[in-house]
């Protein structure tokens, strides 16, 4: 994964742009060598948002057979909805 620091990368975005959605480079953006972000081709970000569901998914399953249900209406008087 390439790295550039925050100023580099706002000075070259369209260059790093095209380098990662026409090259499929993973870019990792730092300030002071410290990672803030990463850019990724939108493919990574869909196949990392697909992973999520699945996890979440699979949480939930398990959580439907061990009985950790809470009804709609206390959810909504948790979630202050």
């Amino acid at each position: 994964m390439t790295k550039i620091a925050a100023s580099d990368f706002r000075q070259q975005l369209a260059d790093l742009g095209n380098r990662v959605s026409y090259g499929g480079e993973r870019i990792t953006v730092t300030r002071s060598g410290k990672p803030l972000f990463a850019v990724v081709p939108y493919e990574d970000a869909e196949l990392l948002e697909a992973l999520e569901d699945r996890m979440d998914l699979e949480l939930a399953r398990k959580a439907l057979k061990r009985g950790d249900t809470v009804s709609w209406e206390k959810a909504k008087k948790e979630l202050g909805l």
